[in-house]
Formats: structure tokens, C-alpha cells, sequence
């Protein structure tokens, strides 16, 4: 049945994902992005635009809201070098509420919460389910975490049903996060910190994307939080391996310790932060090479019928294709 859907950050990699599949769906979008910011990704999508933000209190505009009947939020503060905590918050917790109230006001009926994974912190025994230890381990994922909780609560107060969706490491066609891996891997210049055995756990981004409509879809998500992730966790070189192979590369065999990497990358963001200069390594930057990252979907799979489709394999074949024909490789 066709509703009429607001996504916001409907112009970033997750959400445009969603707003094409949504519209495969028969769904009217509403596409809520920043005034002034680049909607090329939105381009051929028979989408309305809104302009809105989540820093201010009247950032949220009531036309937004009028009419929809449920909300993908997806718009967020990511990491942003510079940017301080009450900055995070403002923007991933208080802007939340920002959207609640003007949903609540307009009459929509649900409303699911893009999280991250990233709150449940280094995984000391994997795979984490929704019910693992939380611990956020920067600014970001605190906000994050303080974003999903608020709006939970918000949910249980208000005549408003909420879902959140905590998402694994997303990648895939259109992805630039993890770009430069793969250009590292491709000119023979990428070193494993540490030794590599740390597991990783890809979702690719269409599965995401079924993920987010399931859970604003079926009564059972409402108040729930639900971890989306892909069909398999692997280590980080096994992950290094399966991107060279594609890229028909030998597979990167050296080796740096991670001690002296970490120390340099706290010298200069100690140096850097003083002077306002973004530092050109720092420490949650080898997050990648030293945490366990790996996650559990099998509440997703019980109460919402998800089931990723995209192997890991196949993903990296698919992002890379990508890269490839826009001459980012």
C-alpha cells in the first residue's frame, strides 16, 4: 500500500539508497536535506525536496511533516574532525527530539531512528546482539546512542511509535568511506596495523536500506532496536584479501605494529588540535585494525523476516565495479 514518507539526509549515501527503494515500493518520498547542500544523489529520483535542519529549534519545518506517515531518519553529524561534543549532541540527540516534536505535532504515526553499531564500542565477545554491553568510544557514538535513547523514551510517552535501526559498517555502490582502502590496496601502498585477525562486519547498502522499510513496516518493530548487519563477519585481512583479489592485486603482506602508530597518531592530534589543523592520522582512525566489530541480526531476522541478500564478496565486487566506472581507482 503507497504511503507518503519523509527520509531525512535523503541526499547522503544511506539515504538516497532508501529513497529509491521506497519508491520501488510505490511510496510518495519527501526528501529532507540541508538548504544549500549537494542533491546530486537524488538526481532521476522522482523525490519532493524539503529544505530543513535538525541544529536549530526551528530548523524542522512543519511542511515537512505534513501529511507523512512515517519517518526515516537517517540525517546525522558524522565524524567530523574539529567538531565538538555539544556540537554531536545538538545535532544527533536534541535534533532528534527536534523532528519528534514537529512529527508529533503533524500526526505521524512512526518513526524509525537511524543509529550506529558503533555504540556497543569494542566487541569483547563477539558477535554483539542488541542486548551487548553499550560503550561508545567517541563523541559521535555517543550522540548516537544518547539520539536512539531519546527518542525510545520519546516513543513510550507520546502517541508516536518508534523503531530503531542500528546499522553495521555500510559500504557499496556510491560509497566513498572506504574508498581510500581500496585505493591503498590498488597502488600497492596499503600496510595492515596490527595483525589483522580483528573482525569486521560489512552491511551492504541496499540490505540496509530492506532493513530500515522492514522495521517502519511491521508492528512488532515499534519500541524495539534492531541491529542490521550482513551475512557474515570476517577478519580485517580477509577483508584486505577479497579487495586485492578483485582488483586483480597481490594481496598486501607487511605488517605494522600498532604501538607506534597509536603514539604518533596522539602526538599529533595533541599538536594539530591547538592550532586548528585537522591531524593527518589520529587515534580513532586505527579503530579499524584494532577493535572487534562484529554483530548479531538474528532478532532482525525473527521479528522482521530480514535476511541480507549481498555476500561479502559480491559487495566488494559490486563497490569496486563502481569505483571503476567513475574513475575512482
Amino acid at each position: 500500500m503507497s504511503t507518503r514518507v519523509l527520509v531525512t539526509g535523503a541526499n547522503g549515501f544511506t539515504g538516497s539508497n532508501l529513497c529509491r527503494q521506497l519508491l520501488e515500493r510505490g511510496h510518495e518520498v519527501r526528501a529532507m536535506v540541508r538548504p544549500g547542500s549537494d542533491i546530486q544523489a537524488l538526481d532521476g529520483l522522482q523525490v519532493e525536496v524539503v529544505r530543513g535542519t535538525l541544529d536549530s529549534d526551528d530548523g524542522v519545518p512543519a511542511q515537512a511533516l505534513r501529511g507523512v506517515e512515517v519517518v526515516y531518519h537517517i540525517a546525522a553529524l558524522y565524524r567530523q574532525e574539529g567538531a565538538t561534543r555539544e556540537v554531536f549532541m545538538n545535532v544527533n540527540a536534541t535534533g532528534t527530539e527536534r523532528l519528534l516534536r514537529t512529527a508529533l505535532q503533524a500526526d505521524v504515526a512512526r518513526l524509525v531512528h537511524c543509529s550506529t553499531g558503533g555504540v556497543h564500542g569494542h566487541i569483547e565477545n563477539p558477535p554483539a546482539d542488541e542486548s551487548a554491553p553499550l560503550s561508545p568510544g567517541d563523541w559521535y557514538q555517543e550522540s548516537k546512542l544518547a539520539g536512539e535513547q531519546r527518542a525510545l523514551a520519546f516513543g513510550r510517552e507520546h502517541a508516536i511509535g518508534v523503531s530503531v535501526v542500528r546499522p553495521s559498517p555500510i559500504y557499496g555502490a556510491g560509497d566513498l568511506r572506504f574508498l581510500k582502502l581500496f585505493r591503498a590496496i590498488n597502488r600497492g601502498t596499503f600496510r595492515m596495523i596490527g595483525d589483522g585477525k580483528p573482525f569486521y562486519h560489512f552491511v551492504y547498502v541496499e540490505d540496509l536500506a530492506r532493513g530500515f522499510i522492514l522495521a517502519g513496516e511491521h508492528e512488532a518493530a515499534l519500541g524495539e532496536v534492531f541491529i542490521i548487519c550482513g551475512p557474515e563477519y570476517v577478519p580485517i585481512s580477509r577483508i584486505v584479501e577479497l579487495i586485492a583479489r578483485e582488483l586483480d592485486k597481490p594481496v598486501p603482506r607487511w605488517h605494522i605494529p600498532v604501538t607506534p602508530v597509536m603514539l604518533a597518531a596522539r602526538v599529533c592530534k595533541a599538536v594539530c588540535h591547538p592550532l586548528g589543523i585537522e591531524p593527518p592520522l589520529y587515534p580513532r582512525r586505527l579503530d579499524f585494525f584494532i577493535k572487534d566489530r562484529a554483530f548479531d541480526c538474528r532478532k532482525a531476522r525473527r521479528m522482521l523476516g530480514y535476511e541480507p541478500q549481498v555476500d561479502l564478496s559480491d559487495g566488494i565486487r559490486r563497490t569496486a565495479d563502481w569505483y571503476r566506472q567513475h574513475d575512482f581507482l
